[in-house]
């Protein structure tokens, strides 16, 4: 009996010893590499090149826009024109496609293109830090600003920031307009577009908008649709560019583009056809 008890302890300790070779250690075997390839997300290289090539090879180059005149509206027979739609039918001519105007939500240009939705951004876009966190923007093309619009007989008693406290104000969802009233801490109804904001205005369910001073040179006063509406204080000062994906190489096709564009004239002719060759930014 002692003899079976002394192997059964010989075995167990020579089975200890075993699994402790065979459980890691810096003496242990490393297991054999594998011959799988290793996983990894694909990277796109060279999109600025890439995304032209899908303008391009698809032959349309689709404008985010909404209904902004003197920068995008439509005439009698329901065609985009404006100093914005007329630059962007030249510009998709230059790159040998159509053009395809598309009306979108303003709030959520960025999310539209970089989706796909539009190739590009085209509406009289202010650039500022959201716009060229999600975007690469062209070089400025126009000067701009965000005024406040009342009826011209209220004019004279809303003629400084500070006057304009206790206005209930429209303004389009999203836009310049929209984060100059925040930082004012002024109050507002938020609307589709800057005509509906100034729709507002005239039917009197709102006392004042911000919208564009060069929509603003366009569509209200003497000789407009909105002669009784006229603009006072002039909140900020901007640009306008022109939005394409990030990293797109739509970027420096424009720039080039527009350089060539104002050279030759065409960009002041339309300028002046829409009555904003004050705004445009000297090449």
């Amino acid at each position: 009996m002692r003899k079976k008890r002394l192997a059964a302890s010989l075995l167990a300790l020579s089975l200890c010893f075993s699994l402790a070779a065979c459980s890691g250690g810096s003496s242990a075997t490393p297991a054999p590499e594998s011959d799988a390839p290793e996983t990894t997300a694909p990277v796109e290289t060279d999109r600025g090149e890439s995304d032209l090539d899908y303008v391009q090879t698809k032959g349309t180059l689709v404008v985010g826009m909404t209904d902004f005149a003197p920068m995008d509206y439509k005439d009698e027979n329901g065609e985009w024109i404006g100093f914005d739609a007329d630059m962007a039918k030249a510009f998709a001519e230059s790159l040998g496609v159509d053009v395809e105007f598309l009306e979108i939500n303003w709030d959520n240009k960025l999310m539209e293109l970089d989706t796909k939705g539009i190739d590009v951004i085209w509406n009289g876009m202010t650039i500022n830090d959201e716009v060229e966190a999600g975007a690469s923007v062209s070089e400025p093309y126009c000067r701009n600003g965000q005024v406040v619009v009342v009826p011209v007989d209220k004019a004279e008693d809303y003629q400084t920031v500070e006057s304009l406290s206790g206005l209930n104000f429209a303004v389009e969802n999203g836009s310049a307009g929209a984060e100059q009233l925040d930082a004012l801490g002024l109050s507002y109804v938020a609307k589709t577009t800057q005509a509906d904001a100034l729709l507002e205005v005239a039917s009197g369910a709102s006392d004042a908008c911000v919208i564009d001073l060069l929509m603003a040179g366009a569509m209200i006063g003497e000789g407009t649709s909105y002669p009784d509406l006229t603009y006072t204080v002039q909140l900020n000062d901007e640009e306008y560019g022109v939005a394409f994906r990030k990293g797109s190489g739509l970027v420096d096709a424009f720039n080039e583009f527009w350089a060539s564009a104002y050279a030759d004239g065409t960009v002041m002719e339309t300028a002046t056809t829409y009555g904003v060759q004050e705004s445009v930014i000297e090449k």
